[in-house]
């Protein structure tokens, strides 16, 4: 990769290891409850891992050589927010490694959690340093600051209670605070550019992360999980109902807002299915699952498509 087109390496491709990660996550819960074949899972969450690490050196060297390009990307008021997408991608890659090697899976998670508080502590300061448009809350500004909210998914099965509690607790109010002001600038304006539509569907995280988050706080898919996945279930209807106008949006990084989402949801549907078993489930829960691969080889297969024909790596605009 020459040093001119690696000045222009987007930050926001950190979204692509965090949402193949998500669906190798969603085909490992299809192996215990639906059957799937479990090699797709791990081979899927491996990929998200060495994609992840190629991506990590990639940006070191740009870092290096084109310090004032990345410097630019932690100002801009939509691809800052993707910073998140880099600690939650160590999170997920302890989530593959938990079941092999627990040791080093606890110590990447601490690894993801504190650089993500360090990511949203930056977020809250820039925010708060001087006033902004209404234009720069968009829902990429979940994912560094509700994203704590998933730290637990990873963390309860290693332990730390106290502090998969307060993360959780963290992620939950800031999702509070946030969502309101991100539906009043959707409905009341600016309109998001058409690029950015397909971020919409971001709003499906946090519902249906913190179901995954309670159920392994709790041990159980009780009622704070079912009411989480409740909201879930209503943001997928109406994001489903969505699906026109992002096929529309031109291709940008904010495609990869359709994945992790959805692969979460899917996650959280088979757990709620295992919980509470009805005949009915096992056709429905395959037909998210394999939507939700659709979704991520359509996305995958576009951003390798702008990769080869030399569209991926130029300045945005």
């Amino acid at each position: 990769m020459t040093q001119p087109r690696l000045q222009h390496l987007p930050l926001p491709l950190f979204a692509a290891p965090m949402g193949i990660g998500g669906l190798g996550l969603a085909w490992r819960e299809a192996a215990r409850g639906l059957g799937a074949p479990g090699f797709i899972g791990e081979a899927l969450l491996l990929l998200a891992t060495l994609l992840w690490l190629a991506l990590a050196g990639l940006h070191l060297a740009r870092a290096l050589r084109h310090p004032g390009a990345l410097a630019a990307d932690l100002v801009h008021p939509v691809r800052a927010a993707f910073a998140g997408t880099v600690s939650i991608g160590l999170m997920i890659i302890a989530g593959g490694l938990t079941p092999y090697a627990p040791g080093l899976a606890a110590d990447v998670w601490l690894l993801g959690v504190v650089a993500h508080l360090g990511i949203g502590t930056w977020t809250v300061r820039g925010l708060l340093r001087s006033p902004k448009l209404a234009a720069v809350l968009t829902p990429p500004l979940l994912i560094p600051l509700v994203g704590n909210i998933l730290a637990p998914v990873f963390g309860a099965p290693l332990g730390f209670p106290a502090l998969n509690w307060m993360l959780f607790g963290l992620g939950a109010f800031l999702w509070f605070m946030l969502q309101p002001l991100l539906l009043y600038r959707l409905i009341l304006g600016p309109a998001l550019p058409a690029a950015l539509r397909p971020a919409l569907v971001i709003f499906l995280a946090p519902p249906a992360v913190g179901a995954l988050s309670l159920a392994g706080l709790t041990g159980g898919f009780g009622p704070g999980p079912l009411a989480c996945l409740g909201l879930a279930l209503l943001m997928a209807a109406v994001m489903l109902s969505l699906v026109g106008d992002f096929a529309r949006a031109p291709f940008a990084m904010s495609w990869w807002g359709w994945t992790f989402p959805s692969a979460a949801f899917a996650s959280a549907l088979q757990q709620a299915a295992r919980a509470h078993p009805e005949p009915w489930q096992a056709p429905l829960l395959w037909l998210v699952l394999l939507a939700v691969s659709g979704i991520v080889a359509l996305v995958a297969g576009a951003t390798l498509q702008r990769l080869l024909d030399g569209r991926l790596l130029v300045p945005e605009g």
